[in-house]
C-alpha cells in the first residue's frame, strides 16, 4: 500500500470516524505487502494496484463499522472470506473483537492462518469449512453476534450462510453493489424462513471507486430451523425465492 498509509488513516477517519494509529498502519502495510506477494502464487485476488487495495480492500471492509460498530467481545465470523475481507481489517482497526474467518479453500486458509501469525492477530481463528456445514457446528450455530460476507453470493442464498451463525437479537451484515435493493427485495421469503429481517441499507462511497458499494443490515428476530442450511450446495442451486 505505501505508501499512503497517512492517507489511509485520514479516509478511515474521514469517511468512517475511525481512528487508526502508527501501529495499525504498520498492520495495514504489512497485509498488502504479504497479499502482493501471495498473490503472485495464489489466487487470492484480483485487485493488487496499491492505491485499489486500500480503497476497495482495507476501506471498504471498515465501511462495516459504519453499519455495525465492533464494541469490545463482539463475536464476529466473516463467512467466505478469501483473502481476509472484511473480517481482517476489521480486527486491525478493533482488535478487542473476537474474530473467526470461515473458508471453504485450503489455500486460502494457509495465507490467512500466515497473515494471523505475522500480524500478531490473538484474538482470530480460521475455520476451514462450507458455511452449509459450519452452520450445523454445535460450537458455531448461533454463537455469533455478527457475521459479515462480501461477495460470496446473492442474498437469498447468503442469508441461508449467515443467519444460522448469529444469535437472536445479533446481526448480518452483506456486502453488496448496484443489486442491492433488488437482492433485498427478493430475499422476504429466505428471510421469514430463517428468522430475520432488513433492517436497513447503508451507501458506502469509496474514493476512487465509482460505483456506489451497499451494506443490507439484517436482525436476527427468531431461531433459525434445525434443518437450515441445507445441504452444501443447495441453498444456491436452490435459494428460498
Amino acid at each position: 500500500m505505501p505508501a499512503n498509509g497517512e492517507n489511509l488513516a485520514e479516509q478511515a477517519a474521514a469517511l468512517f470516524h475511525i481512528t487508526l494509529t502508527a501501529e495499525h498502519i504498520a498492520r495495514f502495510e504489512l497485509y498488502a505487502r504479504e497479499l502482493a506477494a501471495w498473490n503472485e502464487h495464489t489466487n487470492l485476488t484480483a485487485i493488487t494496484e496499491p492505491a485499489a487495495v486500500q480503497a476497495r480492500h482495507f476501506l471498504d471492509s471498515l465501511s462495516v463499522a459504519q453499519a455495525v460498530p465492533p464494541l469490545p467481545g463482539t463475536r464476529v465470523v466473516d463467512v467466505g472470506t478469501g483473502a481476509g475481507f472484511p473480517g481482517l481489517p476489521l480486527l486491525i482497526a478493533f482488535p478487542d473483537i473476537h474474530l473467526t474467518l470461515l473458508e471453504a479453500t485450503g489455500k486460502k486458509i494457509a495465507f490467512l492462518e500466515h497473515m494471523i501469525g505475522i500480524l500478531g492477530l490473538s484474538n482470530a481463528r480460521t475455520l476451514h469449512a462450507r458455511a452449509e456445514e459450519a452452520g450445523h457446528l454445535p460450537e458455531h450455530r448461533a454463537a455469533y453476534d455478527l457475521a459479515v460476507a462480501r461477495s460470496v453470493a446473492r442474498l437469498p442464498s447468503l442469508v441461508e450462510y449467515l443467519l444460522p451463525l448469529v444469535k437472536v437479537g445479533g446481526r448480518c451484515v452483506a456486502m453488496k453493489g448496484a443489486s442491492a435493493e433488488e437482492e433485498a427485495a427478493g430475499s422476504r421469503r429466505a428471510l421469514a424462513a430463517l428468522g430475520g429481517q432488513v433492517q436497513r441499507m447503508d451507501a458506502v462511497r469509496l474514493p476512487g471507486v465509482d460505483e456506489t458499494h451497499y451494506l443490507i443490515v439484517i436482525e436476527k428476530t427468531a431461531p433459525t430451523p434445525a434443518m437450515y442450511p441445507r445441504k452444501p450446495g443447495i441453498p444456491t442451486r436452490k435459494p428460498l425465492i
